[in-house]
């Protein structure tokens, strides 16, 4: 399928999660001409760009250009990139067209698409809705916000093909169509630097369904307030999941996986697989990576990465998972990181009851945690993600567990929060 062969795109936003790669090389191997502009440098980018050496892209890096927005017959915008960008301003006022990688394979396959999205939950749903269906459809596929451009899928997905999405709020903004089956697992305060109110966060996640038709499927989570709402604005089908009793052969824990995990079964049954068959294919299903992922034990010590936990509600759960799973162990906790207009009081009151020791990365979060944790005495602040290891193996005494989990985001340290669990990985490997 060769739609834009000697068309000019312009890609805003590269990024380091693999997707901006995945777009640019789709249009190259379709034979556009492609221009890459990013307000990363060079230096910051270089993981990316490696992944595109020996393709013929031009690139504007460090900044952007008011000519390369007047130059394009199509601009892919990252998901990232808000919509108010003045720059996205001068190509809308040239009626250049402006479409996202999932804004655009929406409109170009015909695979029946299942999407996921809600504040937590999202990346584990879409890879257990994905490892199920797998198990009957060999042609299934996973994209989207997991780190893979659904546009890498055009050309080899057929009529009729699934294909799994992981959606984020800032991928739905843009769509102008819905999936077949949109799953939404919860929602909580998030990305309010972004949206100002709940109410404009809510109403990015309603687009999920906004355009289903009536033959469609609505899978919310039945025990979560706002989301059960959605239900009166539906315009297909609506299933309720509820947390479930946990299956002997599911090796994940935690009441909030059991919540995902009844989302990807009623999704799953839609479909047609049967209970034995989705209770077989869960022997084999590990998780996902950087979600309360064990890394090793070292003298006795347990570590675990949880990097993607950007919100306190995220790290609230993984203290009472950890304290459910190891009763008798201390924990130590090491958080902290740039601030999204979120509110610290609740993790402040779960640290001091149940949290041993807490080791602080710099950041306006962290300084948020420390103001709402008052006179707690054990903060340990440090400098970089090595240094808290480090601290960490000096706290810790046999039978511990230590958890990387930063109820923040990652950007005044690391490129992302994926760059934030790779550098505590690295650093917990070389103890």
């Amino acid at each position: 399928m060769i739609l834009f062969k000697n068309k000019k795109i312009l890609i805003m936003g590269l990024g380091l999660n693999g997707g901006g790669v995945g777009v640019a090389k789709f249009f190259c191997t379709q034979g556009a001409d492609v221009l890459v502009t990013d307000l990363k440098t060079e230096e910051k980018l270089q993981e990316s760009l490696d992944k595109l050496k020996g393709l013929k892209i031009k690139y504007t890096l460090g900044k952007h250009e008011e000519k390369d927005f007047l130059w394009p017959d199509l601009i892919i915008k990252n998901p990232d990139v808000p919509g108010t960008s003045p720059y996205l301003e001068i190509a809308r006022k040239n009626k250049i067209p402006i479409e996202t990688d999932v804004s655009l394979f929406f409109k170009l396959t015909k695979a029946f698409t299942i999407g996921v999205t809600g504040t937590k939950g999202k990346s584990t749903t879409a890879s257990l809705i994905y490892h199920i269906l797998k198990s009957k459809y060999k042609n299934t596929y996973l994209a989207g916000n997991i780190g893979v451009s659904p546009l890498e899928l055009i050309g080899k997905v057929k009529k009729g093909d699934k294909v799994v999405l992981e959606l984020s709020s800032f991928e739905l903004e843009d769509l102008k169509q819905s999936p077949n089956i949109a799953v939404v697992t919860n929602i909580m305060p998030d990305h309010l630097n972004r949206y100002g109110t709940m109410a404009e966060y809510i109403n990015a996640k309603k687009i999920i369904f906004n355009y289903q038709k009536k033959n469609d499927f609505l899978v919310l989570n039945g025990d979560d307030f706002i989301v059960r709402q959605f239900a009166r604005e539906a315009k297909g089908k609506v299933v309720f999941s509820k947390k479930i009793e946990k299956p002997n052969n599911f090796k994940l824990t935690g009441n909030h996986n059991l919540y995902n995990l009844s989302a990807a079964v009623e999704t799953a049954k839609l479909l047609g697989v049967l209970q034995k068959d989705i209770e077989k294919s869960l022997k084999t299903f590990k998780g996902v990576p950087n979600r309360q992922e064990f890394i090793r034990e070292v003298n006795g010590v347990k570590y675990f990465n949880d990097t993607t936990a950007t919100m306190p509600e995220a790290t609230i759960t993984a203290i009472n998972t950890f304290l459910e799973n190891f009763a008798d162990s201390r924990l130590i906790l090491i958080c902290g990181g740039m601030n999204k207009g979120l509110k610290y009081n609740e993790l402040a009151n779960i640290i001091k009851e149940r949290v041993d020791e807490v080791i602080m990365l710099p950041g306006l979060a962290s300084d948020k945690i420390k103001e709402c944790l008052g006179n707690y005495t054990k903060i340990h602040d440090v400098p970089s993600i090595q240094k808290a290891v480090k601290k960490a193996k000096e706290l810790s005494k046999k039978g511990d567990i230590v958890i990387l989990s930063p109820a923040a985001t990652s950007f005044n340290l690391f490129k992302n929060e994926f760059d934030r669990g790779r550098q505590f990985v690295e650093a917990v490997k070389a103890l």
